[in-house]
């Protein structure tokens, strides 16, 4: 009996397999490090895992390696997290961003399919809603008019899911990530470039004003939420994973500031077109299916990321 993550290097993957690790199931991790940021970061954390978890470096595009760790390893759960990630750069990345989303992810549905796992995980995004009128987005709402490449890439795998469960039974739980933030976080992304901003005395640009709402979800939170899908096969799902709180991006910032202790110094853009105007999570299902509760809040979230970046880079601001 095995638990196979994909992208289980990265961020949310990373902090997956070292809950399971704990577990009766063997933990298989698949990553193919891949350049989007520095793969030197997925590298240490894959350093610091229990040392049963088995890590496998490859590309979930490639079918023959799929196919022989289905083969050799009792594989009954799969949470496919690996995907290329960021909306922004999916702009001219089109082709690339379907290959591996889309494409890659419908590889290991064959696979999970034709080697009877009993259940799949699949990520997917908030952003899939893309300048949804009504909110909180709920799972029942319109979702097909993406604003960029990268959900739309992933709005294609749920339907690709939904098709598996109906033609061959696969259990599938798609779960749409509200941005999630934490420890070990991208770098890329607005949590740990804030800080890198604030301690460095770099500009950081908030489009509109940093009028924008974003539903930051911690990663803890997060992670229970897709154990509890994996633990719950339920035909075909497609739940929301969020808090289910927006804060402004200013306030964000604001948060961070008197943390650190600094300010921003902020700067205002029009927000490009791949921006939604909010993200805001009704995550009611994930409550109801999954005892879904997230307990940590912005505040408590920042707190804490900004205590491990301070950890993990040496910061002493006395």
């Amino acid at each position: 009996m095995a638990t196979l993550i994909t992208g289980g290097a990265g961020f949310i993957g990373s902090h997956l397999a070292n809950r399971l690790a704990s577990g009766a199931d063997s933990v298989i991790v698949l990553d193919n490090f891949d350049a989007y940021y520095d793969p030197r970061l997925k590298r240490a954390n894959v350093a610091a895992f229990d040392p049963s978890i088995l890590v496998v470096e490859g590309d979930v595009r490639d079918e023959l390696l799929i196919e022989r760790l289905f083969r050799q390893h009792e594989i009954t759960r799969v949470a496919h997290l690996a995907a290329m990630s960021g909306v922004r750069n999916s702009v001219q990345e089109g082709r690339l961003y379907a290959d591996v989303n889309t494409s890659g992810s419908v590889t290991l549905m064959d696979a999970a399919r034709r080697h009877n796992v009993q259940m799949f995980v699949q990520a997917s995004t908030s952003s899939v809603y893309g300048n949804a009128n009504q909110i909180p987005f709920q799972e029942s709402y319109p979702s097909d008019y993406p604003l960029a490449p990268y959900p739309a890439s992933k709005r294609a795998v749920e339907m690709f899911a939904h098709s598996y469960h109906h033609l061959f039974g696969l259990n599938i739980t798609v779960l749409r990530f509200f941005n999630v933030y934490g420890p070990k976080g991208r770098p890329d992304m607005m949590p740990l470039k804030a800080i890198d901003a604030i301690l460095h005395d770099k500009p950081i640009t908030l489009y509109d004003g940093g009028d924008l709402k974003r539903d930051w979800t911690y990663v803890d939170d997060t992670v229970q939420g897709v154990i509890a899908a994996l633990d719950r096969p339920m035909g075909f799902r497609i739940i929301n994973l969020g808090y289910g709180a927006p804060a402004s991006l200013l306030e964000f910032m604001q948060i961070y500031e008197n943390l650190i202790g600094k300010k921003a110094i902020i700067r205002s853009e029009p927000a490009p077109l791949t921006e939604p105007r909010i993200t805001y999570c009704d995550n009611t299902l994930a409550r109801t299916l999954l005892g879904f509760d997230p307990q940590v809040t912005l505040a408590q979230g920042l707190a804490h990321t900004w205590n491990w970046y301070r950890s993990e880079y040496g910061i002493d601001l006395r």
